[in-house]
């Protein structure tokens, strides 16, 4: 039987490749709510902190507990609305 992904364990370092197969990055970090990439220099991303998307979208955190939501500048150590540890705060695409 062939492996799928289902069944690997995913590391820092491993590579990541979308649908088509082309290399997107490498998985920088893995915790209980999936992985987390760091995207290879010919990839577009989303906007970095104070920055719209071309469709003028904000990039913000998001709480995973609560779904609190703040300015990216201000990503705090832990939410301030439930006290979720900063692990559990991710980046956000509002538009």
């Amino acid at each position: 039987m062939s492996e799928t992904t289902e069944q690997r364990e995913l590391k820092p370092g491993m590579v990541v490749y979308d649908e088509g197969g082309e290399r997107v990055g490498t998985i920088r970090g893995v915790d209980e709510h999936g992985f987390y990439i760091k995207a290879d220099p010919d990839i577009e991303v989303l906007a970095g902190p104070g920055q719209r998307t071309e469709r003028g979208d904000a990039l913000m955190w998001r709480c995973w507990d609560c779904g609190e939501m703040g300015q990216i500048e201000d990503i705090p150590e832990e939410c301030p609305s439930c006290g979720a540890p900063k692990e559990d705060i991710y980046y956000w695409q509002e538009d």
